[in-house]
């Protein structure tokens, strides 16, 4: 499958068939596969939570305004944007600054420049640290649709719950954002799908300020 054949064939599945799992080996790449997205300075700010045991998905589904598919889905994931991901110190930041050193990409010397860079971009409000979070995250959970699709699963992303009540229920410390949760698994048989929706065309899109 192309990329524009993966592009065409995407869609958000509402209504998951529970009797077909998704193997744990797929779960992995399909994860492993999304994480080749880009990040600022390879940061990676992002986590996922895996749930496939039906009570912890009956809890989320009473928090996301009861939709059928969290519980039908055989994977839901709890997508994850760390706030602190730039920070000295972090295991992320401090594993790819040795990657960098072992790769050549960056040399001992650099390191201040390397967190002081870090630090301007990303704390010079609470605003940019959501921001940094959440768009390389964004970048990550495409991907993750993308690789879903790919390998014949099916996905769907969702912004319908309670951010603070997902967060207390499956006690997520305060430094991540959920930016979204994501169902996984494969569409329930028979399920006829409307046609895809619109998008907006090139034109559309492309805008100036003259």
């Amino acid at each position: 499958m192309n990329f524009r054949q993966i592009c065409e064939t995407r869609r958000a599945i509402n209504f998951f068939d529970p009797e077909k799992e998704v193997n744990e080996a797929m779960i992995k790449e399909m994860i492993e596969l999304a994480a080749k997205a880009p990040s600022s300075f390879n940061l990676q700010p992002w986590n996922l939570i895996l749930l496939r045991d039906q009570q912890e998905k009956e809890t989320l589904k009473a928090l996301a305004w009861d939709q059928p598919k969290v519980v039908e889905a055989p994977a839901v994931l709890i997508v994850l944007a760390d706030k602190d991901g730039w920070r000295e110190g972090h295991q992320t930041v401090e594993k790819n600054w040795q990657e960098m050193l072992n790769s050549g990409a960056m040399q001992e010397e650099q390191r201040e420049w390397f967190l002081n860079a870090a630090k301007s971009l990303y704390n010079w409000s609470p605003e940019a640290s959501l921001a940094f979070a959440s768009k390389n995250t964004g970048f990550f959970a495409m991907s993750l649709m993308y690789a879903a699709t790919s390998l014949g699963l099916d996905s769907h992303p969702m912004d319908g719950f309670d951010h603070e009540g997902v967060r207390k229920a499956f006690n997520i410390p305060d430094n991540y954002w959920v930016p979204l949760l994501l169902a996984i698994g494969y569409k329930k048989p028979g399920l006829e799908l409307h046609a895809a929706k619109w998008r907006k065309n090139a034109d559309e899109i492309l805008i100036s300020f003259d």
